[in-house]
C-alpha cells in the first residue's frame, strides 16, 4: 500500500529538508575553502572534491580574494617608523599605500651580489617567513651591520658629519697646516695645528728670547769663522718672509764644527730682544753641518745708511707668495751683511717657526748693521709683522763673548 503525504504533514517536513540542506552546504564550504578565497588559495590536489555550490567568479581587484573578516588594512604611514635598513625601505615603498594587517609576507633575497629583494604574494594565514640567502649576501649584510654600528658609535647616526680633525687649509709651503703671525693660527696656536708642531707649545728651549746682559756668562769665547764668497742665489717669497736660497761654498766654523750656509731670511721687528729692546729688523742666516745640526747667526738691523746686500736682494724680490726669482751669477756676497765686530751672544734654542725644532745653536751678533728707511718700508709693505714673541728662558745659560 502506498502512502501519500497529506497537507497536514507538509509543515513538519519542510523545516527538516531546509535544515538538512544548510548542513550539507556548510560541510561542502569547510571542505573547500578555495571556493570562497579564489584560485590563489586552492586546496591541495589530493583533497576530494565536494558537492558544494560553485562560488561566484572573483574579480581582479585587490580585495576580491578577501573575506569580510580578513579585509582589515593599515596605511603604510601607520607602520613603525623607518628603520634605516635599505631593504626594509624598499619593501615599504613597494607596498604603495596600504598593507594587509592580517597577512604575512614571504621575502626571498637573490643570491647574486647587489640583487634586489623580491616580495612574494601575501599568503593568507601563513605563519612562516622563508629566506634563501647566499653566503655572499650574508657577508654583505654582516659588513653593512658593522658599518652601521661603527657609524652609530662615532656619532654618524645623529646625522651630523664628524668634523675633520686637524683639517686646516694648505699654507704657502704646499699641503702643510697653515700658520700665521696673528689671528686663530697665530703663535699661540702653533702647537695645536699639527702633532708635529707640538714642540712649539711644550718645548723648554724655544727661540727667540730676551737677552739680559746682567745675567749672561761673560768671558772669553772662540770667534766664529766666516767663510763667505760671491755666490749664486735665488730669492723666494714663501708666504711668511723673503728668503734667499744660497748656492756655493759658504760656511761658518763654530765649536769645532763646520756649518754650510743654506739660506737667510728676514723678520720685522727683530725676534730677539737685548735688554727688552727690539730692533726694526733681523736677518737669520741658517747653517747646517754634516751631522744635521743647525746653527743660526742673527744679524740685527737698525735704520741708517742703505745696506748694499739688502739692496741687491730687494731688487729681485718676488711679489707673489710661492714665487722665485734667480739673482745674476756671483752677485750675492753675504760678507756685505756682516758687521765689523763679530762678537756674539750664544745659547741653545729652536727654530722660530713651526715645527719649532729644538737643539739649534744660536749666535746673535752684538753689533747691529744698518738699512735705509726706504729699504725698511719696502719690506714692511709686504710683511709688517712676522716676528714670533719671545719665549721663556727656563734657566738656559747665555754666553756673551768678550
Amino acid at each position: 500500500m502506498t502512502l501519500y503525504p497529506t497537507t497536514r504533514s507538509a509543515p513538519v517536513l519542510l523545516p527538516l529538508v531546509f535544515a538538512l540542506g544548510l548542513a550539507l552546504g556548510a560541510n561542502a564550504w569547510a571542505a573547500d575553502p578555495a571556493a570562497d578565497h579564489g584560485p590563489a588559495h586552492a586546496a591541495p590536489a589530493t583533497a576530494k572534491p565536494t558537492k558544494a555550490p560553485t562560488a561566484p567568479e572573483k574579480t581582479s581587484t585587490p580585495d576580491a580574494h578577501e573575506s569580510p573578516i580578513a579585509k582589515k588594512t593599515v596605511p603604510v604611514d601607520g607602520l613603525p617608523a623607518a628603520s634605516g635598513n635599505p631593504m626594509a625601505e624598499k619593501i615599504r615603498a613597494a607596498m604603495a599605500g596600504t598593507v594587509v594587517a592580517s597577512k604575512k609576507m614571504t621575502v626571498t633575497v637573490e643570491g647574486k651580489d647587489g640583487a634586489e629583494a623580491k616580495a612574494a604574494p601575501a599568503a593568507a594565514h601563513s605563519d612562516t617567513v622563508s629566506h634563501s640567502i647566499s653566503p655572499t649576501a650574508k657577508a654583505l649584510a654582516s659588513q653593512r651591520y658593522s658599518q652601521a654600528r661603527a657609524a652609530a658609535v662615532s656619532g654618524h647616526a645623529t646625522g651630523k658629519a664628524p668634523a675633520a680633525a686637524h683639517a686646516a687649509p694648505g699654507g704657502a709651503h704646499g699641503g702643510e697646516a697653515h700658520w700665521a703671525y696673528e689671528g686663530e693660527t697665530g703663535p699661540q696656536s702653533w702647537g695645536n695645528l699639527k702633532p708635529e708642531f707640538n714642540v712649539c707649545a711644550i718645548g723648554k728651549r724655544q727661540s727667540p728670547i730676551n737677552i739680559e746682559q746682567g745675567s749672561t756668562l761673560q768671558g772669553p769665547a772662540e770667534p766664529v769663522e766666516f767663510a763667505y764668497a760671491p755666490s749664486n742665489a735665488s730669492v723666494v717669497n714663501n708666504g711668511h718672509t723673503i728668503q734667499v736660497d744660497v748656492q756655493g761654498d759658504n760656511s761658518i766654523t763654530a765649536r769645532g764644527s763646520n756649518y754650510r750656509l743654506l739660506q737667510f731670511h728676514f723678520h720685522t721687528p727683530s725676534e730677539e730682544q737685548i735688554n727688552y729692546k727690539r730692533f726694526p729688523m733681523v736677518a737669520h742666516l741658517v747653517h747646517k753641518n754634516n751631522e744635521g745640526q743647525l746653527a743660526v747667526v742673527a744679524v740685527l738691523l737698525q735704520e741708517g745708511e742703505s745696506n748694499t746686500l739688502i739692496d741687491k736682494v730687494w731688487t729681485y724680490m718676488p711679489l707673489d707668495s710661492g714665487d722665485r726669482v734667480r739673482m745674476p751669477q756671483g752677485l750675492l756676497d753675504v760678507n756685505e751683511l756682516l758687521p765689523k765686530d763679530q762678537r756674539y751672544y750664544q745659547f741653545m734654542g729652536s727654530l722660530t717657526t713651526p715645527p719649532c725644532t729644538e737643539g739649534v745653536l744660536w749666535m746673535v751678533l752684538k753689533q747691529p748693521v744698518t738699512l735705509s728707511k726706504a729699504q725698511y718700508k719696502l719690506f714692511t709693505q709686504l710683511y709688517p709683522n712676522n716676528a714670533r714673541p719671545v719665549q721663556a728662558v727656563n734657566g738656559r745659560p747665555v754666553r756673551e763673548a768678550q
